[in-house]
């Protein structure tokens, strides 16, 4: 039976994290009462007008509230759904690789950009898909027009999606590659011995076998149907684009930062939080029942 001095030596070495906890994620949470006040910063929290509901009743009479859920709805699902399909079909491919050195260089190559922050990547794409950039330079060296990417907004949520998961497939494969890892090599020595091709090899045993790892990783992601990649669209976005890629991060951060409706986005921002929360505990229950997940 281990001692109590013994237990004690592990609560201590949480404490330093349960204290950066408290500090930075729950005492702030105080500050939800700006979402019911008319907040003013000279006056703080305790002694600004108390308004109720108003700030909810006015964010859902803009104009503007319905497109901003629409479009991150729109982006999230897109990126959610690219980031599970390319992760898992560059597994397979990169799974049937039998070169060893040649197989971890691509794919030291493609996790590379999941290091990068979106600051220095959004420089990226602003040069390549400008309108004297690398793009539109091959456009018009086969006889096109130069077409304004980052001002289009037919363009703007595909380039926001393909560049999502440019940056991330590379970390996600790993998953699928340590999931085909433990799938018995006996399974695929006795197909080849019954004449199953590689393809065959691959469909009735290889994809069922990472189907657990698939649906585990779908719900999951179902947490974050509301997160659209606010650092990424920051980085991107212009007012010509904020039908397409307007998101509810952006539009709290305009809101309250640069408009300084400081109750406004408090609502818009609590709104999310509490819809976000209820997607996140139906995406752990739905991992518990059909991929046997549990948290604790």
């Amino acid at each position: 039976m281990r001692s109590r001095s013994f237990i004690w030596n592990y609560h201590v070495m949480l404490l330093p994290g349960i204290l950066l906890l408290i500090a930075f994620s729950v005492i702030p949470m105080f500050g939800i009462a700006i979402a019911f006040q008319d907040f003013q910063p000279t006056l703080g929290i305790f002694h600004s007008e108390w308004v109720g509901w108003d700030n909810f009743t006015y964010m859902f009479s803009l104009p503007d509230s319905k497109l901003i859920f629409v479009n991150t709805l729109t982006i999230a699902l897109m990126k959610i759904v690219a980031g599970l399909i390319v992760p898992f079909g560059f597994a397979l491919l990169l799974h049937e690789v039998y070169h060893v050195k040649f197989k971890r260089t691509i794919q030291t190559i493609v996790y590379l950009p999941h290091f990068m922050s979106w600051v220095i990547l959004s420089g990226v794409l602003v040069n390549l898909l400008s309108l004297d950039g690398l793009i539109n330079h091959m456009i018009k060296w086969f006889g096109g027009d130069p077409i304004m990417f980052l001002q289009s907004n037919s363009w703007f949520r595909a380039i926001i999606v393909s560049s999502d998961v440019w940056k991330e497939f590379g970390f996600n494969t790993i998953i699928y590659i340590a999931a085909l890892t433990s799938i018995n090599t006996n399974l695929y020595e006795a197909a080849a011995i019954d004449g199953a091709t590689r393809f065959q090899r691959l469909r009735h045993i290889t994809v069922p076998s990472l189907m657990t790892t698939i649906i585990l990783l779908a719900t999951l992601a179902l947490g974050n149907v509301l997160n659209a990649g606010f650092e990424q669209i920051l980085n991107l976005y212009n007012p010509i684009v904020y039908q397409t890629g307007d998101i509810i991060d952006t539009y709290v951060y305009r809101a309250g930062l640069l408009e300084i409706q400081y109750g406004l986005a408090t609502a818009v921002g609590l709104l999310k939080s509490l819809v976000s929360f209820l997607l996140i505990t139906i995406s752990y229950v739905l991992a518990a029942r059909f991929a046997n997940y549990r948290i604790f």
